[in-house]
């Protein structure tokens, strides 16, 4: 496969991340939460629970599409800086851990919410309680995962930006996303008396920066030539220092 087709199909793998990463947060979790009423959520999942479960369908696709991303990206980018490249595929790695540990949470809360045995058992306003804190811990962990969003963005921007492969701006811009999801994250949990749409207002030129580099890469790929002509050039530049010496 040629490296334009490996761009464009990370490309593809970005924006299933986007779509379904984006449907599991917005579309199924967030659509239930009652904040501060766990029986409103509990009744939400419920009524809501095959919406709840193609979330969690949803999220898994999201992990492996991201993990698939740093991947074809590393193979596209290593030749311009391992050290850096590597880097970006760790803190890849590390976040789709968390986020795939994180789904127990959501398993947690469809189960408790939907399963008459734990009302039984537990009482039904135990039983809804436990499941709103299943998605409280969910949200927590996403969180944790932000951290290594921006991580993930600071050596890919800083790769994209040296590589002659895109335009430098998009690199700048995935440098200034990694600092825009730290911002975020701490806003959310140092400063919870701030409004959490503060946070995603803050957490935006992430997104931006992200669509504009899926975008980018499903339709233009990479454009190596500029490299590989200035890779030809410098090294008959050396040929011929040597031949006059």
């Amino acid at each position: 496969m040629s490296t334009r087709n490996l761009a464009r199909l990370a490309g593809a793998l970005y924006l299933l991340v986007a779509i379904f990463g984006g449907f599991a947060q917005m579309g199924a979790r967030a659509s239930v939460l009652v904040a501060g009423d766990s029986t409103a959520t509990a009744n939400n999942i419920r009524a809501s629970e095959a919406l709840f479960r193609f979330g969690f369908v949803a999220d898994v696709i999201n992990v492996v599409a991201f993990l698939g991303v740093a991947l074809l990206l590393y193979a596209i980018l290593a030749p311009v800086n391992r050290r850096w490249a590597g880097a970006f595929v760790a803190f890849n790695t590390v976040a789709v851990a968390i986020m795939g540990i994180d789904l127990v949470n959501h398993a947690g809360a469809l189960i408790v919410a939907t399963d008459p045995t734990y009302a039984a058992t537990l009482g039904a306003g135990a039983a809804d309680s436990l499941a709103a804190l299943f998605l409280d811990l969910h949200r927590y962990g996403y969180l944790v995962a932000e951290i290594f969003f921006g991580l993930w963005l600071l050596p890919l921007g800083y790769v994209v930006y040296r590589s002659g492969y895109f335009p430098r701006a998009l690199g700048a811009g995935l440098i200034i996303g990694s600092v825009a999801y730290l911002a975020s994250f701490a806003i959310d949990v140092v400063s919870p008396g701030f409004s959490s749409s503060l946070a995603v207002l803050v957490a935006m030129p992430a997104a931006i920066a992200e669509v504009s580099f899926l975008l980018w890469l499903l339709v233009r790929g990479v454009d190596v030539e500029p490299s590989a002509r200035q890779a030809g050039t410098s090294r008959g530049a050396a040929i011929s220092a040597e031949l006059a010496s």
